[in-house]
C-alpha cells in the first residue's frame, strides 16, 4: 500500500512539473516574465522622453547654501572618537544632539545625559531590557569596557561643546 502511494504521489508531481514546464515555466519567463519585460521597457521609454531639466539660479543656490551648511556644522562640531563617529553619529548626530543640519535624525538626543545613565542604557539595550534592534545588533559584540568608554565619551560631550565655543 505504501508502494503504491508513493508512485502516485510521484506520477502526481511529474506532471504537475510538465504542466508549468509547458505553461512557460514558473521562474523562466511565462506570462509573469513578459509583464516584468513590460514594465521595463516602460521604465526605460519613461528614462528617455523625461530629460533631465536644467537646475534654476534658486536651487543652484539652495545647494551651495546647503553645502555651506554641511561644511560650518561639521567644522563647528566637537571632536570625537572614530568608534562613536562609526557606531552613534549616524543615528544620534556628530554631537549626540539627535539632529544633523538641522533635521531631526532616528536616534535620540545624547548630549547632556550623564555618564552613568548612558551606560546603564547601553547594557538594558544589550540585556534586551531596552527594546531596539538597531542598538541591540550594534552593541553585540561590545563588553562593558566599551560600555563605559562610549558612556564616558558622550558624558563629556558637553564640557567639549563649552571648550569649543570659548
Amino acid at each position: 500500500m505504501k508502494n503504491i502511494i508513493a508512485g502516485l504521489s510521484t506520477l502526481i508531481v511529474v506532471a504537475l512539473m510538465a504542466l508549468t514546464a509547458s505553461n512557460g515555466g514558473a521562474y523562466h519567463g511565462g506570462e509573469q516574465g513578459k509583464v516584468i519585460e513590460d514594465i521595463g521597457d516602460k521604465t526605460a521609454q519613461a528614462a528617455t522622453v523625461a530629460a533631465p531639466k536644467e537646475k534654476t539660479d534658486r536651487d543652484k543656490e539652495m545647494d551651495a547654501l546647503s553645502a555651506l551648511k554641511d561644511k560650518a556644522g561639521n567644522a563647528g562640531a566637537f571632536k570625537v572618537s572614530q568608534e562613536y563617529k562609526s557606531k552613534c553619529a549616524s543615528c544620534h548626530g556628530v554631537n549626540g544632539s539627535g539632529f544633523q543640519n538641522g533635521k531631526p535624525m532616528m536616534g535620540p538626543k545624547l548630549f547632556g545625559q550623564s555618564e552613568e545613565v548612558i551606560y546603564k542604557d547601553l547594557v538594558d539595550f544589550k540585556a534586551g531590557r531596552k527594546e531596539n534592534i538597531i542598538m541591540k545588533g550594534l552593541l553585540i559584540s561590545l563588553e562593558e569596557k566599551d560600555f563605559r568608554k562610549f558612556a564616558k565619551e558622550i558624558g563629556e560631550f558637553p564640557a567639549r561643546a563649552k571648550a569649543l565655543n570659548k
